[in-house]
């Protein structure tokens, strides 16, 4: 049986050298403040992978716990990794290539990139309701997968959000820091957007679980269904809009106990009409 050439290949010393011998880069995405290099690969059969390579220390961290993750989660909407490849002391992991594009690039101009009439966000933020809600509700089902295995979101963010376009369907990236929860805080911070994280996520010694994932889910809602990036002008219904309000209360106690109890809560205003 013939070899693969990415998902049989166990060590290399150099992987942009062995993909560009391996197949045509037609992309390549090097500046990342995550320490990773990843690339957008076509095999001669006409195959597209996406490969994601450690440069520095806190990004091997990153890529070990990573894969941990994609070991005890999977769901369709959660874009796995199948394969790791050793590199010197560092590694490399492959994953499917899917259409799309990132809501958001924190290397591509800072906050400008989610407002401008062009980008990616504010694209997003122009489709039919409907379909916006359907995405957001594809998010909020993949973490329901999240808790079931006992893990917590960190450093989730519109840059985690790849959505097709044309096929209209939401798939999440880049979720390398996700943990086993719950856990305590053993710094001053954890890494993320401020847009997204809860209060505790800012406290040395506090508790992060699954209440952490509800508040990063209600401020994910309340950024992708608002027409603007202020937050001034909602598009679902009051009745959801309170629901984003309990799960984002700064005490995590008044929050939603679970991604569970906050998702039936969404459906549930869903139905109502005010």
């Amino acid at each position: 049986m013939a070899l693969h050439a990415l998902l049989d290949v166990t060590e290399l010393s150099s992987v942009e050298a062995y993909l560009e011998r391996a197949g045509t880069v037609f992309t390549a995405f090097r500046d990342q403040d995550s320490g990773c290099v990843s690339y957008g690969v076509r095999l001669p059969g006409g195959e597209r992978w996406f490969v994601k390579e450690g440069t520095t220390d806190g990004a091997r961290l990153s890529l070990l716990r990573a894969w941990a993750f994609h070991r005890a989660v999977q769901h369709p909407v959660i874009v796995p990794q199948v394969h790791r490849i050793a590199v010197r002391s560092n590694w490399a992991v492959v994953m499917p290539w899917h259409e799309g594009e990132v809501l958001y690039h924190p290397t591509a101009g800072g906050t400008a990139d989610r407002t401008a009439p062009g980008s990616a966000m504010a694209r997003f933020r122009a489709l039919p309701l409907p379909l916006a809600t359907r995405a957001w509700e594809r998010v909020l089902s993949a973490h329901l997968a999240v808790e079931a295995a006992g893990y917590v979101a960190v450093d989730f963010y519109d840059g985690a959000l790849l959505y097709d376009f044309t096929g209209g369907i939401m798939r999440l990236v880049d979720l390398d820091e996700y943990r086993p929860g719950p856990f305590v805080l053993e710094e001053d911070r954890l890494p993320g957007s401020r847009r997204f994280m809860a209060p505790e996520e800012y406290e040395r010694g506090a508790t992060i679980d699954v209440r952490t994932t509800v508040f990063t889910l209600g401020r994910a809602a309340r950024l992708l269904l608002d027409a603007g990036d202020d937050e001034g002008a909602w598009r679902g219904s009051p009745a959801r809009l309170r629901v984003l309000h309990r799960a984002t209360r700064a005490d995590p106690g008044q929050r939603f106990a679970s991604v569970g109890r906050f998702a039936a809560a969404w459906h549930a205003a869903g139905r109502c009409r005010s």
